[in-house]
């Protein structure tokens, strides 16, 4: 515990949160050929490789991710949400962030939808998170 005289020289610091997230934090200025931090949601990149693979312990499957080479020059591994998809090496995706608990190493998503990545057919819920519009009703 400090004393008052401490706390006066030295007053007490706010802690920083740190972003889990780290790519979606910096941006690259290809002019100066630096990176550049700002936060963004989302963020542009091209599949390197689109793969299988098993969760941890207590479950068993096999979930879709992505390597994914980001406009700022990072890579990272996406989660590809949903049943079925049309992604291959070289497809333009986005990402968010939001890590998958039973994949070692995956904190983002790859938004459905968007870009070369189709939304799910014949989804009839949670529609929006999976980029499928609203079916159309048939007149009587």
């Amino acid at each position: 515990m400090p004393t008052i005289n401490q706390l006066v020289r030295k007053s007490r610091k706010k802690q920083i949160k740190k972003s889990k997230a780290v790519a979606l934090a910096r941006g690259f200025n290809s002019l100066s050929n630096r990176p550049v931090f700002y936060p963004s949601p989302f963020k542009r990149g091209v599949c390197t490789k689109v793969t299988t693979t098993t969760p941890k312990k207590p479950n068993s499957a096999l979930r879709k991710i992505a390597r994914v080479r980001l406009t700022n020059g990072m890579e990272v591994t996406a989660y590809i949400p949903g049943e079925g998809h049309t992604l291959q090496e070289h497809s333009v995706v986005m990402i968010r962030g939001g890590r998958v608990k039973d994949l070692i190493g995956v904190r983002y998503h790859i938004v459905r939808g968007r870009l070369d990545a189709t939304g799910v057919e014949k989804r009839r819920q949670a529609r929006s998170r999976y980029g499928n519009k609203r079916p159309k009703v048939a007149k009587k």
